[in-house]
């Protein structure tokens, strides 16, 4: 099997997107998988389309290049839409049409959450649709040598984000610094890792600049709560990437983070509950300490998905052509009785 992908991998800390294809890419090499980063093949037997609506630094090819293979140089060639996008996650107006418009041409559509699938199917997406949670890598998010917070020393509080975009959550994490600078919470301790918009200024918040992969990990690891704000995420990788490490949740109750986090800690709505939802998560600790040890989404899980839906999709466009090859027999050897037939009368 051939397969192409749209997104490349970028060195150094980016966003989830990037992990993921890094991910899958790793899975399917290791698979036996031959994996294009773009279309000169005219052999492709498959296109993952990730990120249709641009190109950019973290593209291989467009949308429009897609649809010129598949029209002028391989119209055999399969294509499989991964949907992670949508208006309501950064306050645009006209991605969800894009996406929609950009999805005539697939075979197969994943989005990486219910709540974003259910989105879309409200405004007309309908195309073999199915789900695929996203995971992190197991061998660099785990909870190997993850002690538990003892109950006396101070709590620490982590969060990391690569975008800076206000949905991101960063009026949680600002309410939460000030909750801290005011000495309303004398006990805790909040970090944050990644990139800060520029108009934001953390007072009692240790601030570490974007790291990625054992790095990042290791200093997951000396926190006791993953926060999480982000706002329509249709699924993001920070919290899962927490949770892998043995934290446990503390998550907004909005777009799909809810379906990746629940279980696995404590929820609230926005600032009116929040210290309410932290408190409750603190006094029941060892129990979400227990259940997160057992988070059960990892990049393996997710690879393995997605190979399988790549098989699916190739396997219907054997059997169609089985079909097809069936009734162009029968098609046929009706064709010569009837010849016969008329023959012999």
């Amino acid at each position: 099997m051939i397969i192409s992908i749209q997104s490349k991998v970028v060195d150094g800390p980016w966003g989830g997107g990037n992990l993921f294809v890094q991910n899958l890419v790793n899975y399917l090499t290791s698979n036996g998988l031959k994996v294009l980063n773009n279309l000169y093949n005219p052999k492709i037997d498959l296109i993952l389309m990730t990120d249709p609506l641009k190109q950019s630094i973290s593209t291989n090819f467009s949308f429009k290049q897609i649809s010129y293979y598949k029209k002028y140089i391989n119209p055999n060639v399969k294509i499989v839409h991964r949907v992670n996008e949508c208006d309501e996650r950064k306050n645009t107006n006209n991605v969800n049409k894009e996406i929609i418009h950009c999805n005539s041409i697939a075979d197969s559509t994943i989005f990486v959450s219910n709540w974003l699938m259910n989105l879309f199917e409200n405004i007309g997406l309908h195309n073999n649709n199915k789900v695929i949670n996203s995971g992190s890598n197991r061998d660099i998010f785990n909870n190997l040598n993850k002690p538990n917070w003892d109950g006396f020393s101070n709590i620490k509080i982590v969060t990391h984000h690569w975008g800076t975009n206000e949905s991101k959550g960063f009026e949680i994490y600002k309410y939460l610094d000030e909750l801290i600078y005011n000495k309303k919470f004398q006990n805790i301790e909040f970090t944050y890792i990644g990139n800060l918009p520029k108009n934001i200024s953390l007072k009692k918040t240790t601030h570490i600049e974007p790291i990625q992969g054992k790095t990042l990990a290791q200093e997951l690891k000396k926190h006791h709560i993953y926060l999480t704000a982000s706002i329509n995420e249709p699924s993001g990788n920070h919290h899962i990437e927490g949770a892998q490490c043995g934290l446990p949740l503390l998550f907004i109750n909005s777009g799909g983070i809810v379906e990746y986090c629940k279980n696995y800690g404590i929820q609230f709505l926005g600032v009116e509950d929040f210290e309410t939802s932290l408190n409750e998560l603190i006094r029941n600790y060892d129990i979400y300490f227990e259940k997160v040890a057992d988070y059960p989404n990892d990049s393996n899980q997710m690879c393995f998905e997605y190979l399988n839906e790549f098989n699916s999709v190739l396997d219907s466009e054997k059997l169609t052509n089985h079909k097809n090859n069936i009734f162009q027999y029968i098609y046929k050897l009706i064709y010569a009785l009837n010849r016969l037939k008329s023959e012999l009368i």
